[in-house]
């Protein structure tokens, strides 16, 4: 059977590792549009930090798809889908069969709607920088690396906004950030933690200027609807994305926001083909589409096809939304749906426990239905983050004191050793690819981890807790 990946991000790899670990590699060819080995994007912030090498970021290297018989094309852009033939379309007019063809296309950007971002050529700005891949990390060091960069502004308060912000940061770029909603993180938390963030921001010496959009680009800097103009060398777009569907549309295939794919994954009017990651909208039995725009759920997704083009019938039941914000003295979790997580405010929604304290930064929020946390919202000290995940994930229904203790439990966490030992071997460490602690205890090394669970590639946030694993193993 001949497979054709269109897409070369952190789903498409995941799904291809998938299929080695089932030995169903013959056949299948990889379509990547940039011109390098897959990497992970979340640590894009860490590479412009200066915390990651941007070599240290690569997923699996080009060697590793021949040396697993599967054809790696990179700097290829595809420009069509025949579906009629089964071949996809090159930009150089070369074309390539397929017998299933999978969608990994991702997202791409939008430009919000400032003037003068884009000159007249059509080129953006030389002060203006996107930030969605590695050749946009390498530009914006490139800037940087002039010493001509004083100050910054990042257009966007949601996670990646914040991660780029706390980069320029440390870089030592007086960096400001501007919110066209009326707090940071809107669609992750509530207007609560949004002000602890920006507290905690200011205090990091990062200004947030929230409900005031930009609108005008000049040489003046960047002016806002509120009659401010902010004096910058340097704007940061990381407000806005959608998901990368022109392809699918050209060929006829059904999309919505995203390409619609049923429980299988598979197109609702194409039975060869398949989507996965930011690009794929799944319709579930309850008839509501979702995209999933994080790394978690599409390398779910990619683990589920991987099985069904391997010969199993594994289905795709939705996913439980685990987002963590990776910036150096920031720590931030998500659990649940955003509107569990925002608006829980009502008695469908669920009670409410949550410990705060605004001076600390921190604030510790469950929401809890019928015994079982359902939504998450953690800023500040994430001790106990495994926990909370692995009560989360396995739907613990919880006594009446229960989820006061788990926030409490805060207060006196227990060192990382000692805290490695007390976990079960089926608490899960790391929530981007599943992995649980006896999964972990079973390396021999970091280096070990990686290869054969993929802990730590995703987000970095278990990044302590499978070190912390390690250590109470070895005894060192």
């Amino acid at each position: 059977m001949r497979t054709v990946i269109i897409g070369n991000g952190m789903a498409a790899v995941r799904l291809v590792e998938g299929l080695v670990a089932r030995g169903a590699t013959e056949g299948i060819t990889v379509l990547g549009e940039e011109p390098v080995a897959p990497y992970n994007r979340i640590l894009l912030s860490a590479v412009l930090e200066g915390t990651h090498r941007a070599d240290a970021i690569t997923l699996r290297p080009e060697r590793w798809y021949a040396d697993n018989g599967v054809d790696l094309r990179v700097g290829v852009r595809v420009v069509d889908i025949h579906r009629d033939e089964r071949e996809v379309e090159l930009a150089d007019r070369g074309r390539v069969p397929y017998d299933r063809l999978v969608l990994a296309t991702g997202s791409n950007p939008t430009l919000p709607p400032i003037r003068g971002l884009v000159r007249v050529d059509g080129r953006l700005h030389e002060k203006v920088h996107a930030f969605r891949s590695l050749a946009d990390t390498t530009r914006l060091l490139e800037a940087l690396a002039t010493g001509s960069v004083r100050r910054a502004v990042v257009v966007g308060g949601g996670l990646l906004g914040l991660q780029v912000a706390r980069a320029l940061s440390i870089r030592g770029v007086g960096t400001e950030i501007v919110e066209g909603g009326e707090h940071l993180l809107r669609s992750h938390v509530d207007e609560q933690a949004g002000r602890i963030l920006k507290r905690s921001l200011a205090q990091l010496g990062t200004t947030v200027y929230t409900g005031a959009r930009a609108v005008r680009l000049t040489e003046e800097g960047l002016r806002l609807d509120n009659g401010f103009t902010l004096e910058t060398d340097l704007v940061v777009l990381t407000a806005g994305g959608r998901p990368s569907v022109n392809l699918a549309k050209r060929a006829g295939i059904a999309t919505r926001r995203g390409v619609v794919v049923d429980e299988t994954l598979t197109s609702v009017d194409d039975d060869r083909i398949h989507a996965i990651g930011d690009c794929a909208e799944t319709v579930l039995s309850n008839g509501q589409g979702r995209t999933t725009g994080f790394v978690p759920p599409a390398w779910e997704q990619a683990g589920v096809l991987a099985s069904r083009l391997a010969g199993a019938t594994t289905t795709y039941a939705g996913h439980k939304l685990v987002a963590r914000l990776r910036a150096t003295g920031l720590e931030v979790a998500v659990l649940g749906d955003p509107a569990d997580t925002v608006g829980a405010t009502d008695e469908a929604a669920g009670e409410v426990v949550q410990v705060a304290n605004p001076i600390t930064g921190s604030l510790r929020k469950l929401v809890v239905r019928d015994g079982v946390i359902v939504a998450a919202t953690l800023i500040g000290d994430l001790s106990r983050i495994g926990l909370i995940t692995q009560a989360y994930d396995r739907g613990t229904v919880l006594g009446p004191q229960e989820p006061g203790q788990l926030l409490m439990g805060f207060a006196k966490p227990a060192s990382g050793e000692d805290a490695a030992r007390a976990l079960p071997d089926d608490a899960e460490v790391c929530a981007c690819a599943g992995v649980s602690a006896g999964r972990i205890r079973g390396c021999s090394s970091l280096e070990d981890v990686r290869e054969r669970t993929r802990a730590t590639t995703g987000c970095g946030g278990c990044s302590s807790a499978v070190s912390a694993l390690l250590q109470s193993r070895i005894g060192v």
